[in-house]
């Protein structure tokens, strides 16, 4: 009998900008720790654009207990660096569906773009929750109908805050 499979799809840049606007710095081994004891995940899957100048911030991801999906990063006309995963994150999801059959997922993003992904999974009986870095005002409204349970992580900030040691 294989274990139960519970995945989070965590959209890299969603996460690091939805946390950054609220002026706090995300402990990411912490917050690994906090979905696989909150919601079960077996599995957490980072997609994040791939810049050779983050090696480091790669390997530090790895050994906390992520597995990263790298997007390949263009720079539009002003050098600004472009590596937007929603489509990547969508393709993987799905294939995991039908190839690991999930039990549950966490989506981690308040980004509208997921809210059909969220609805497939509702449909299709996964267990599903969204886990906001914005706050509640800055959620997107698509992912708000979906009717998924929401947590937003300013709420869990004392949890999962960065401290330097």
């Amino acid at each position: 009998m294989t274990p139960s499979t519970s995945i989070a799809y965590i959209d890299g840049a969603n996460l690091h900008k939805g946390v950054d606007s609220l002026a706090w710095r995300l402990d990411y081994k912490k917050f690994r720790s906090w979905i696989r004891q909150k919601f079960g995940i077996t599995e957490a899957s980072l997609f994040i654009g791939m810049m050779s100048k983050h090696a480091n911030l790669y390997t530090f991801l790895q050994s906390a207990g992520y597995t990263l999906v790298f997007k390949e990063v263009v720079f539009d006309g002003d050098g600004k660096a472009k590596g937007n995963c929603d489509a990547d994150l969508v393709l993987q999801a799905t294939k995991d569906y039908y190839n690991k059959k999930p039990v549950s997922v966490v989506l981690v993003s308040s980004d509208g773009d997921y809210a059909s992904l969220v609805k497939f999974w509702v449909e299709s009986g996964v267990r599903c929750t969204i886990v906001s870095p914005a706050p509640v005002e800055k959620c997107s409204v698509l992912l708000k109908r979906t009717e998924a349970p929401i947590v937003y992580l300013n709420d869990v900030r004392h949890k999962l805050e960065y401290h330097q040691k």
